[in-house]
């Protein structure tokens, strides 16, 4: 794989899952109740917790993108 491959794959990567989480969070902010709605069926989860679990998720699902994909991105853009 050459040095322009990785950086093409790493770059459409970030792209796509920045998408992902701009569709988690559009999800999130207008259908939210339904979602709640849908898992305590499952399980028993008060309103709070799961604005809670939700927004971590969002965080280190980003921290993820940043981690595995943006930086390895810079670092190549800047080396070659």
């Amino acid at each position: 794989m050459t040095l322009e491959t990785t950086r093409a794959f790493l770059g459409w990567c970030t792209l796509i899952n920045y998408g992902v989480l701009v569709v988690w969070f559009l999800v999130f902010l207008f259908a939210r109740d339904w979602v709640h709605k849908l898992h305590t069926r499952w399980f028993r989860l008060p309103a709070a917790h799961f604005d809670a679990i939700h927004y971590a998720g969002m965080g280190l699902y980003k921290l993820g993108i940043f981690l595995f994909n943006l930086a390895p991105y810079i670092a190549l853009r800047i080396v070659g």
